[in-house]
């Protein structure tokens, strides 16, 4: 599909990204850049590239494909490094969970010759690094397109094309109505993990020992949520500002009407209230996102073979 592909971040989604084209023979080359040299010694080990480059502008030479799969913080600084870089007619997309500030950031740092698609794989574990990729994280899991009014049609094609066939379903969407929509899916559940673990952490009558051995599975997945990497969501957060904070008001008063239910011991209108979010769950199975399967659809087996890799945390 793609003659050399640049990959900008070599960490969970772009060494799956790697391994994923290795798998469908997708590209003659791929080439990649992160600042760890760690990572890059990894990056070649695991062979997730033919080449690493020490500088971000190097990398994208001649690259058909560009994919930035840093923290979304990083990239105007990229974008401005690699844009005089980048080849006449290629792609330059992102994995980026947020797409507004992207657009913001990127978009005046790329030449009008490359096709800036912002794009965003719904798909991720609370692992980090290049060792923890693996070729089927986009199976069966959603990717978003957030093109740009004008962006050529057949660019777009070929962009959704190359997720497809990593074994993802990809949809178009408003930038800005992506922010809304993951801020309710991802950002604020990811807050409310944090926050719910950093209580359990503060609560000094309950000491940290009977916290960890007595874990039911509610508080062990907020556990596997707030183990997610921390600079991608701090940037996730800050750049999503005002869609986390409208949605987490709404979340702030749906807190206040349960804590005034079981106050007033009203059983009924609990009653209705768990059975509306049960619907929802059940929604979620009926569309392939999970299974009904006990402990969230995560087998010992699974656990074991994917180091307990699941789905986007």
């Amino acid at each position: 599909m793609f003659e050399r592909v640049a990959l900008i971040g070599v960490g969970l989604i772009g060494s799956s990204i790697s391994l994923a084209i290795r798998k469908h023979d997708l590209a003659q080359n791929i080439v990649g850049h992160t600042k760890s040299s760690e990572s890059t010694r990894l990056a070649l080990e695991l062979g997730l590239a033919d080449k690493m480059y020490p500088s971000p502008e190097e990398a994208v030479e001649n690259a058909d494909l560009v994919i930035l799969c840093t923290p979304v913080g990083t990239f105007e600084t990229i974008a401005r490094k690699i844009g005089p870089k980048l080849k006449q007619g290629s792609i330059l997309t992102d994995v980026g969970s947020v797409k507004r500030f992207v657009i913001d950031k990127v978009v005046g740092h790329i030449p009008d010759n490359v096709h800036f698609i912002p794009s965003h794989p719904l798909a991720g574990t609370e692992f980090s690094g290049p060792e923890s990729g693996f070729a089927e994280l986009f199976e069966n899991r959603w990717c978003l397109m957030t093109p740009l009014k004008g962006t050529d049609p057949d660019k777009i094609t070929e962009l959704s094309n190359f997720w497809q066939t990593l074994g993802s379903k990809v949809e178009l969407m408003d930038p800005n109505h992506h922010d809304t929509v993951l801020a309710v899916t991802s950002h604020v559940p990811h807050l409310i993990a944090y926050t719910m673990v950093g209580t359990a952490d503060h609560l000094h009558r309950i000491r940290n020992s009977e916290v960890i051995q007595y874990s039911a599975a509610g508080f062990r997945d907020f556990t596997r949520i707030a183990a997610s990497d921390p600079t991608m969501w701090r940037d996730v957060f800050l750049s999503n500002k005002e869609a986390t904070l409208d949605i987490l008001g709404r979340f702030t008063e749906e807190l206040f009407a349960l804590q005034r239910l079981i106050r007033t011991e009203n059983g009924p209108e609990l009653f209705d209230y768990f059975h509306k979010t049960r619907a929802i769950r059940q929604g979620i199975i009926e569309a392939g996102q999970d299974t009904a399967s006990p402990d969230f659809g995560r087998s010992t087996s699974t656990i074991s073979k994917t180091r307990g890799k699941s789905q986007e945390p």
